[in-house]
């Protein structure tokens, strides 16, 4: 039984469409797995969307309380952390040593590797 890859949102750029094709290529995901997925290419994306607001206006700003952190920056930082819990909450394998001991969690379950078609 052949199971289709699902289809990038339409709604991803380029950095969320390249993150989904190079999971999507490799894992067979489940439903929870793949609405995870999805999360994780749309916080790519707003990642690179809030560093191009940075580049633009840096990451420091005058306010009427002095110089403080661009609110861009602030956002950055909590949405590199909800990537980080989206993809380990996806529990990919990786080829590291690291993914070869077991976790306090236990292994995720077993992966099916696609096979070339």
């Amino acid at each position: 039984m052949t199971v289709d890859t699902p289809k990038a949102p339409p709604s991803l750029k380029v950095a969320g469409k390249r993150l989904w094709t190079s999971v999507v290529a490799l894992f067979d995901l489940g439903a929870q797995e793949a609405a995870l997925l999805r999360e994780a290419c749309r916080t790519v994306d707003l990642l690179d969307d809030l560093e191009a607001i940075l580049k633009r206006d840096g990451a420091v700003i005058d306010s009427p309380q002095g110089k403080k952190a661009h609110p861009a920056a602030v956002e950055a930082r909590q949405q590199r952390i909800a990537l980080a819990r989206l993809v380990a909450a996806l529990r990919l394998p990786d080829d590291s040593e690291a993914s070869k001991r077991p976790t306090a969690r236990g292994p995720r379950g077993v992966y099916a590797i696609k096979a070339e078609r």
